[in-house]
């Protein structure tokens, strides 16, 4: 479930390792691409964390974040998600 978190929309996924954490990134980088919104990541071994927000509406939360917090759960959703 995504969190509304300092403006932001964040959220943790967490795979059953590595290889597969970084195939799930490179799926959304496709996505992020395609909807030309590009979000903050982190990925630790097996954990990737997001945060989304829109940097040209000062940093706030819009429906581009909206839009892509769905296709990121669209990917997910191909995984099996811990």
């Amino acid at each position: 479930m995504w969190n509304n978190v300092d403006n932001s929309l964040r959220r943790s996924f967490r795979f059953s390792d590595f290889k597969t954490a970084f195939a799930f990134l490179t799926e959304v980088a496709a996505e992020a691409e395609r909807l030309d919104h590009h979000p903050w990541f982190s990925n630790e071994y097996n954990v990737v964390e997001f945060r989304l927000c829109t940097h040209d509406a000062s940093n706030a939360v819009t429906a581009r974040d909206h839009r892509l917090a769905a296709a990121i759960d669209t990917v997910a959703a191909r995984y099996e998600v811990q």
